[in-house]
């Protein structure tokens, strides 16, 4: 029997092949060498975005807050359905027929319930983190537009750059950016709960 671990981090990978601003990626590589040669380039690292920022933090933290204490009560369950395994292991040889019967019963039904509530848990966490992960990836691809814009890049590139210069990228910039928008939502809270790094509940398996 064994209990589902639920992953609180909210990291993605491949959500965006590219964040492609003004003009797209053919028409770059047809333009004639001159043309290309005005044009704006810059890089962003999005998985460190999805990382780093505080906007995927505070969605770590709610999905943790949310299921955290669904978790706990199927891991009593666990406890309770693997006590019930042990006292039937150690007592079969002295009960009867049907006192061994009962408990078999009573154990399955356990085990079967335990089964169903792990699998809705389970079902319930991937429905959220991806409503959630929609909604930060939108964040995150609109926090980067708006800053391309401002600064005139022409052209984004994000997953799938092999090399690029450090003058390229502006992750630390969108990252800086972010920080400021997520300081500035928090402003009005008169008492801001501190959260420590995700670390999603996981019970062990046997």
């Amino acid at each position: 029997m064994s209990v589902i671990h639920l992953r609180g981090r909210c990291a993605v990978k491949g959500v965006v092949s590219s964040i492609v601003l003004g003009l797209g990626a053919a028409a770059l590589f047809s333009a004639q060498p001159a043309q290309a040669a005005d044009l704006k380039f810059a890089v962003v690292d999005y998985g460190k975005l999805m990382e780093e920022s505080p906007q995927a933090k505070a969605v770590s933290d709610s999905l943790r807050n949310e299921f955290t204490p669904r978790q706990r009560d199927l891991q009593a369950q666990q406890a309770a359905v693997k006590a019930k395994e042990d006292r039937l292991q150690k007592d079969a040889a002295t009960m009867t027929q049907d006192q061994r019967a009962r408990a078999d019963k009573e154990l399955r039904d356990g085990a079967r319930d335990f089964a169903r509530k792990q699998s809705e848990l389970q079902d319930d966490f991937n429905a959220r983190k991806n409503e959630e992960m929609s909604r930060l990836q939108r964040i995150l691809i609109e926090e980067v537009r708006t800053y391309a814009k401002a600064q005139g890049f022409d052209l984004v590139f994000a997953d799938g750059v092999i090399y690029s210069t450090p003058t390229l990228d502006i992750t630390p910039a969108i990252l800086t950016a972010l920080q400021a928008h997520a300081g500035h939502a928090a402003a009005p809270a008169a008492t801001p709960a501190p959260s420590t790094p995700a670390t999603s509940p996981k019970t062990q398996s046997h």
